[in-house]
């Protein structure tokens, strides 16, 4: 039992505890920038932004686009003096759904490949599985692929159940299910941005129309590989009648069995082709393995018949192959004579736009930093295409520094780092 003179103590005590000035609490400080990118050449089409200025970075967004930001103490500065500053880049067409399961091809097996093993030496911050996965797989994807990877992945699904496992699989009608197809997307709104269409060689339309019927209950785009059909299919009906405003041909200089190619015996791109880009519908390098040939984008390009998108079609052979990686196939558009800040936002704002993810590819104030330093080396350089042709050019990209989520990620030349015997 307390004393009378510890019970006046106590009494004492809450009497100044309860009468004591209140004071308000104070805003937390706006925490000073991470990382300041100075000196470069910034390429934002989203934002018509194409000047030398200075990005700054802070809490893993971008904070100020502006001329001679000073930075702030603490603060890592890179010097881009001389380099390019453009949004981390977007790959609407790779295959990563990267696996052990045998005679699979690009759904859960090993021809597929490892996102963060790839994108960020590249540039890229995004990369969109381009219909590995069906809607009976991509709860598998997801966990295995999506959910463990630094880059940002997304993905087209298959209108085939079990995905690009190639072979009789992707023959199969019974489990091409628009309905089943459009459930799985409403239910991973996050992660797929469009439905894909690709290899099926019968005569039928039906993989397309149930794609787009997919497409159409969901509102996201479907992405066509056409060809190898027997009979051959209509490139013009597919253009013109089957495909919507904002669906995509993938694979639009490539000359493949049973497909119409886009440009003529003449050299010319078809009338059909040019009323489809009219209509909306969007036109996408796809470079891969078998599916971009000189022939067809240099009489094209000739034309102003350009990529909307300029894609990999990445997996393990294309990428030892002519494709190599997507600054290697940018670098064929820059010397095919389409400017740098068109080749630019061929990945970054129209890629952005053709997936529907308004909040990537720019770097407006509040954006996640998705950053690449980019360098244009001059010099004599050769390109090769899908047929093994070779193509000179006197540029070619190269990614100095990536920057995902406003964490350095690549750094070839150390740009982001102190020298060994700094204060030494």
């Amino acid at each position: 039992m307390l004393s009378p003179f510890r019970r006046s103590l106590l009494f004492v005590a809450a009497l100044l505890v309860l009468t004591a000035p209140q004071v308000p609490a104070q805003a937390p400080a706006a925490a000073p920038p991470d990382l300041l990118i100075k000196g470069g050449r910034v390429i934002d089409p989203r934002n018509n932004v194409n000047a030398v200025l200075d990005v700054a970075v802070s809490g893993g967004k971008v904070t100020r686009v502006a001329a001679n930001i000073q930075p702030a103490a603490g603060m890592r500065v890179i010097d881009a003096t001389g380099l390019y500053v453009v949004p981390g880049l977007i790959d609407i067409h790779a295959h990563v759904f990267f696996g052990t399961e045998k005679d699979a091809y690009l759904s859960n097996a090993d021809s597929a490949v490892q996102p963060d093993a790839h994108s960020f030496r590249s540039g890229q911050t995004t990369l969109v599985d381009a219909g590995g996965s069906g809607w009976r797989n991509f709860p598998q994807f997801k966990e295995q692929v999506i959910d463990r990877s630094r880059t940002r992945v997304l993905a087209f699904i298959n209108i085939v159940g079990s995905g690009m496992k190639g072979g009789p699989v992707e023959q199969n009608l019974a489990d091409m299910d628009a309905k089943l197809t459009a459930m799985r997307i409403r239910q991973n709104r996050a992660s797929i941005v469009g439905v894909k269409v690709a290899h099926y060689i019968g005569a039928e339309w039906d993989p397309v129309l149930r794609g787009v019927a997919a497409g159409r209950e969901t509102n996201v785009p479907v992405m066509v590989d056409f060809g190898r059909n027997d009979p051959p299919q209509s490139l013009e009906d597919l253009l013109l009648k089957h495909l919507r405003p904002g669906d995509i041909l993938t694979h639009m200089y490539a000359h493949v069995d049973s497909r119409t190619p886009i440009v003529d015996e003449q050299g010319k791109v078809r009338p059909y082709v040019l009323a489809a880009r009219k209509r909306g519908i969007i036109f996408d390098a796809g470079h891969g393995g078998g599916s971009l040939l000189f022939s067809q984008a240099v009489p094209a390009m000739k034309q102003g018949f350009t990529p909307d998108v300029i894609s990999t079609d990445l997996h393990s052979g294309s990428m030892n192959a002519g494709m190599k990686d997507i600054l290697n196939t940018m670098s064929k558009f820059l010397n095919m004579g389409m400017p740098l800040a068109d080749v630019v936002k061929a990945n970054t704002q129209r890629a952005a736009e053709v997936i529907k993810r308004p909040e990537l590819g720019h770097l407006s104030a509040g954006a996640e930093a998705d950053i690449a330093v980019l360098a244009v080396r001059k010099g004599n350089f050769g390109f090769i295409d899908s047929g093994g042709n070779r193509m000179l050019g006197d540029q070619k990209l190269e990614c100095e520094l990536t920057v995902k989520a406003g964490q350095v990620v690549w750094d070839l030349n150390g740009l982001s780092r102190p020298m060994w015997n700094e204060g030494k």
